[in-house]
C-alpha cells in the first residue's frame, strides 16, 4: 500500500466526488479511479458506494480514512524531522490579511510544537498579489484567499467566509439588514491597481467593471470608504472600525481562505505545514 495511493483515497473521501478529487490532485479522473479500484482489490473491501447520486464512504472506507489520515500525518512528521536534520530548517510563509485570526495563532503554536527547529519567516502581502509572492518565488507557502491564477500551484481550501458591503456608517444603506449587488450598482468602488490578478479583482468588484479609487491595503480600503463614501466588499465578521458598517451581501459567494504552494515543491517541511494548517482550521 503506497502513501501516494492513500493520498488519492483521502482526496476522494473528503471530496466525495472523483472529478473534484482529481482536480485537487492535479490529475485526470481515469487514473484516479483505477488507483482506487486497485486499492479496493488490495484490501479486499469496497471503500465507496458509487451511485448516480454521488459517492459515499462504506464502513470500511470510513475506517481507512481515519487510519490513512494518521499514517499520512506521521509520514509528514518523519519527512519534516529528516529535512530539519539535513539542514532544511527554514520556511517563508506569505500571509494576506487574517494575521490576527485565532486560527492563525493556533496554527503557529501547532507548527512550533511539530517543528521546533524550523525557522519561520513571515511576509505580509498587500491586496495586489493574492498569491503573496508564490508565483514570484518570494515565499514557500501562502495563507491567502481565492480566487486567483492557480497555474503551477497546489491549493487547498481551509474555510469559507461570508462577505458584506463595507459602507460609511451614515450611508442610507447601512441600516439595511442585507443588500444585493444591484443595490450598489451606481456606487464608486475601491479597486486594485492595474495588473492585479483579474480573477481576484473580479471577485472583490462583485463580478462587474467598476470605477473608483485604487487601493493596495485593507486600511486604504477603509479610508477610501470613510473619506470618500466609496463602497466595496469585506469579510462579514471583520470589525470595520469606527465610522464604518458592514451589511451582508446575499448574492455573493463566500470568500475562500486557502493554503497554496508550488505544485512542484516537494519540501517535506512545506507539506507538513499544509497538513497542520488544514487541521488548525477545522472547527
Amino acid at each position: 500500500m503506497e502513501l501516494r495511493t492513500l493520498r488519492y483515497f483521502v482526496a476522494v473521501a473528503e471530496e466525495l466526488h472523483f472529478g473534484r478529487a482529481a482536480g485537487r490532485l492535479h490529475m485526470s479522473q481515469p487514473p484516479l479511479s483505477r488507483a482506487i479500484k486497485q486499492l479496493e482489490t488490495e484490501l479486499g473491501a469496497a471503500l465507496f458506494d458509487r451511485s448516480p447520486g454521488g459517492v459515499a464512504l462504506t464502513p470500511a472506507g470510513a475506517v481507512l480514512l481515519d487510519e490513512a489520515r494518521a499514517l499520512l500525518a506521521r509520514a509528514d512528521r518523519v519527512r519534516g524531522r529528516v529535512a530539519a536534520a539535513a539542514g532544511a530548517t527554514a520556511i517563508t510563509i506569505g500571509i494576506l490579511g487574517d494575521s490576527t485570526d485565532p486560527r492563525a495563532t493556533r496554527l503557529a503554536a501547532a507548527y512550533r510544537r511539530r517543528h521546533p527547529q524550523v525557522e519561520v519567516r513571515v511576509r505580509e502581502a498587500d491586496l495586489t498579489d493574492p498569491t503573496c509572492g508564490l508565483h514570484a518565488g518570494g515565499v514557500d507557502v501562502a495563507l491567502t484567499r481565492g480566487p486567483f491564477d492557480e497555474t503551477g500551484l497546489s491549493v487547498r481550501e481551509l474555510r469559507s467566509d461570508p462577505v458584506g458591503a463595507l459602507l460609511r456608517a451614515d450611508d442610507v444603506l447601512a441600516v439595511r439588514h442585507s443588500l444585493e449587488l444591484a443595490d450598489l450598482a451606481d456606487r464608486r468602488w475601491f479597486l486594485f491597481p492595474q495588473g492585479t490578478d483579474p480573477l481576484w479583482q473580479a471577485y472583490w468588484s462583485g463580478g462587474e467593471p467598476r470605477e473608483g479609487p485604487v487601493v493596495r491595503a485593507v486600511q486604504e480600503c477603509r479610508q477610501a470608504v470613510l473619506w470618500n463614501g466609496t463602497v466595496g466588499m469585506t469579510l462579514l465578521d471583520h470589525e470595520p472600525g469606527e465610522g464604518l458598517a458592514v451589511v451582508p451581501l446575499v448574492d455573493m459567494p463566500p470568500s475562500r481562505m486557502v493554503v497554496a504552494w508550488r505544485e512542484d515543491d516537494t519540501n517535506p517541511v512545506i507539506r507538513s505545514f499544509v497538513q497542520i494548517a488544514i487541521a488548525a482550521h477545522k472547527d
